[in-house]
């Protein structure tokens, strides 16, 4: 059986990193900081837009600043040209 990340790989989706950067709820001067990691499209980035929406609705602790990096793990081969050929026996 195929797993479901290796299948949204090859549908295009990279893994999304996010720091998020929260004031503290009883503390707002201070800052904590939250990682959040999983498999998203770049660049509109749909599966992290919907958790911070669901962080701003049902979360205690507002955002202060969100870093974003993607990389898809799974792309188009590199080829380069060979120039000759050598033959060992």
């Amino acid at each position: 059986m195929v797993s479901k990340d290796f299948i949204r790989q090859l549908e295009g989706y990279g893994l999304t990193t996010a720091s998020i950067l929260y004031r503290m709820p009883d503390h707002p001067h201070l800052l904590q900081t939250y990682v959040w990691q999983e498999y998203d499209l770049a660049p509109r980035f749909p599966v992290l837009l919907a958790f911070l929406d669901f962080w701003q609705k049902e979360l205690a602790g507002p955002l202060h600043s969100v870093t974003v990096s993607h990389a898809r793990l799974i792309r188009p081969a590199e080829f380069r040209a060979v120039d000759g050929e050598i033959n060992l026996h």
